[in-house]
């Protein structure tokens, strides 16, 4: 698959060999990238001191390809990555549903804002013009985004066609606008009193310009063209406020874009797909049920 490829490995996942791709998201170069940026750390699955983003893409199930492709960003509030239980996890599920996945390994408060949305547009770009390669329809594209990993996907459905998110390459004059979205318990909002006050200071840093900070607060930035869009939030989350998929959503409707929203009464924060969290650990149901219902999988 193209020199683009770059590492190709293995994992056992579901009970079945699953084969996984990891692909260099800028390989002419990572923009404003530094000297000497150290190593990237690993704690658990804990990812942070990214200095070199990353796809790592796992093919639909054989026989089950829907031509639909979802490309992940776990949360972490812009400091590390749980690369493991909000990005694997769901890479697998869409896998198993026949739908291509690509969990992205994005900068975080080292770089600061706009390295992660030039990350998520220039992962968007990838797959949408290499689309052939992953054998998914280029108007099938979607974003999944959980905690600050769903402002980060808000923001890609929000401003694509961002200058900040362009850095002169090629690939810029490929569309980065996502076909759909689907944010768990997301951060929306920087701006009190909902905001999630680690994820603005990790992206903005300590004093942000009033300006920058309305502007970086997604819901100020909903329009016509943001895609259709699955929520999940519960009540009693006590990191992220439910105000943040709340304020979303009513900022969709007055734009009139399609979307869904369920609010749980306890679920709290960071569930992944885990189990034992009542009702709220249903929502992958929900979810298939959305996108079935959208004609994005079989």
């Amino acid at each position: 698959m193209r020199k683009l490829l770059l590492t190709l490995f293995f994992c056992i996942a579901a009970g079945a060999q699953a084969q996984t791709t990891v692909i260099p998201l800028w390989p002419e170069g990572v923009p404003n990238a530094k000297a000497n940026p150290g190593p990237e750390k690993l704690d658990g699955e804990l990812i942070s001191h990214v200095s070199q983003p990353t796809l790592t893409y796992y093919p639909a199930a054989p026989g089950r390809a829907a031509r639909t492709a979802v490309i992940i960003c776990p949360g972490g509030g812009y400091e590390f990555l749980a690369f493991d239980h909000e990005g694997r996890q769901y890479a697998q599920w869409l896998s198993r549903l026949g739908v291509a996945a690509f969990v992205l390994k994005y900068r975080l408060s080292d770089f600061g804002h706009p390295a992660p949305l030039q990350d998520v547009l220039r992962a968007l770009r990838t797959v949408r013009a290499h689309a052939a390669d992953y054998s998914v329809a280029p108007d099938r594209i979607g974003v999944m985004g959980s905690s600050a990993g769903g402002h980060l996907a808000a923001s890609a459905a929000t401003m694509f066609d961002d200058p900040a998110g362009r850095t002169g390459a090629a690939l810029d004059a490929v569309s980065a606008r996502p076909d759909f979205l689907l944010l768990m318990y997301p951060v929306i909002t920087l701006m009190p009193p909902s905001a999630h006050a680690g994820s603005r200071h990790a992206l903005l840093g300590a004093n942000p310009a009033p300006d920058l900070v309305r502007r970086m607060s997604v819901e100020t930035r909903v329009s016509a063209q943001t895609p259709p869009t699955f929520l999940v939030h519960s009540q009693d989350d006590g990191t992220v406020p439910v105000d943040n998929s709340i304020l979303f959503f009513q900022a969709l409707t007055r734009a009139h874009v399609p979307a869904e929203m369920h609010i749980f009464e306890r679920g709290g924060h960071g569930m992944g797909m885990s189990a034992g969290h009542g009702d709220a650990s249903l929502w992958p149901q929900r979810a298939e049920e959305w996108l079935r219902d959208r004609k994005l999988i079989q």
